[in-house]
C-alpha cells in the first residue's frame, strides 16, 4: 500500500523542486493550477465517469463523509467564534479550513492511485460544490456586508462556473444511462485527462512553494494547529466511525469515505479568504500544514483499511 502513495508524494515534491528553483517562471503555478482546473480535471472526471458509472452503496459513503464534515466545520467555526474570538468572515474560513477537503488537485489523485476509479471522489466535488460552497460564498458576501449588483446570481452560478463540476455532473448522466463516448472523441478525452494527476500533483508542489514564501513566520500558531489536527486527524476517525458502525460500510467502500476524509484542507480556502478580504495568513497555513500532515494520515488510512 506504501508503494501506492509513492508516486503521490514524488511528482508533489518534484513540483516544489520545480518551485524552488524557479525553473518555469513565478507564474508557473497559476498557469499549471487552470490547466488542471479548466482542462485535464475535467476531462478526466468525464472520462472515468462515463467508463466506471457510480454505483452500489456510494450513498452511504457519502453520508458518513458528510456527517464527518459538517461536524468539523461545526466545531471550527465554533472554536473561531468563542475561544479565539473571531469575526464572522474569519469564523467562515475556520469552518472551512477545518473541514473542506482538497478532492480536486489531491483527491483525484490519491482516488486513482489507491482506489483505482474517481466515483466516489466525483459525488464528493458535486456536494462541495453544489452545496458547501454556496453556503460558505453566501456566509462570507453577507459578513463584507455589501450589496453588490447581482450578488445573488454570483452565488447561484457558482456551480455552474466549475467546468469540474459540469463535467461530474455529465459523466454521472452518461454513465448512469450507459452511453459511452464516441471512439475518436473517447481517445482525445482519455489523453487529455492522463494529464490531469501528474499535472495537478506538480501544480501542488508549486502552490506550497509560493505559499511557504509569501510569509516566512506564521502565524496564529493555535488556530492553524487546531484546524490541522480536526481535519487531517478527527475527520478521518469520526468518517470512519460512522462509516462502519453506523452505516456498516466494509472494505472499499469504507477505505474511500476515509481517505477523503482524510484529505488536506483544500487550497479554496486560502483563495476564498483573500477574494472577500479575509487576512490569508491563517488559510494559507492551514492548508500547507495540513497537507503535509495528510502524507502521514493518508497513508496510516489506506495502510490499515486496505
Amino acid at each position: 500500500m506504501l508503494a501506492a502513495f509513492v508516486p503521490i508524494w514524488a511528482l508533489t515534491a518534484i513540483g516544489f523542486l520545480v518551485g524552488r528553483t524557479r525553473v518555469l517562471g513565478t507564474g508557473a503555478v497559476d498557469v499549471l493550477g487552470r490547466f488542471v482546473f479548466y482542462v485535464a480535471m475535467p476531462a478526466a472526471l468525464l472520462d472515468r465517469l462515463t467508463r466506471e458509472p457510480i454505483s452500489g452503496p456510494a450513498g452511504r459513503g457519502i453520508a458518513a463523509f458528510v456527517v464527518a464534515t459538517m461536524l468539523m466545520g461545526a466545531v471550527g467555526f465554533a472554536a473561531a467564534r468563542w475561544v479565539f474570538r473571531r469575526p464572522l468572515a474569519e469564523q467562515t474560513v475556520a469552518a472551512m479550513a477545518a473541514g473542506y477537503v482538497n478532492a480536486g488537485n489531491l483527491g483525484i489523485p490519491v482516488a486513482v492511485q489507491v482506489i483505482g476509479n474517481a466515483s466516489f471522489i466525483a459525488v464528493v466535488l458535486l456536494v462541495q460544490t453544489t452545496i458547501l460552497t454556496p453556503v460558505i460564498l453566501g456566509a462570507l458576501d453577507f459578513a463584507r456586508a455589501e450589496h453588490p449588483s447581482g450578488r445573488w446570481r454570483r452565488l447561484l452560478t457558482v456551480p455552474l462556473r466549475s467546468p469540474v463540476l459540469l463535467a461530474c455532473l455529465g459523466g454521472v448522466i452518461l454513465g448512469a444511462a450507459g452511453v459511452r463516448l464516441p471512439g475518436l472523441l473517447a481517445d482525445v478525452v482519455s489523453l487529455l485527462g492522463a494529464a490531469a494527476v501528474p499535472s495537478a500533483l506538480v501544480a501542488l508542489g508549486l502552490s506550497l512553494v509560493r505559499a511557504e514564501a509569501a510569509d516566512a513566520e506564521p502565524r496564529r500558531p493555535a488556530e492553524v494547529a487546531l484546524a490541522v489536527l480536526l481535519k487531517s486527524c478527527v475527520q478521518p476517525v469520526v468518517c470512519f466511525l460512522v462509516a462502519r458502525f453506523a452505516f456498516g460500510l466494509t472494505g472499499v467502500d469504507l477505505l474511500a469515505a476515509v481517505l477523503c476524509s482524510a484529505l488536506p484542507t483544500a487550497q479554496n480556502t486560502f483563495v476564498y479568504a483573500r477574494t472577500y478580504g479575509v487576512d490569508g495568513t491563517f488559510a494559507r497555513d492551514a492548508v500547507v500544514a495540513s497537507t503535509a500532515v495528510s502524507m502521514a494520515t493518508l497513508t496510516v488510512a489506506a495502510t490499515l483499511l486496505r
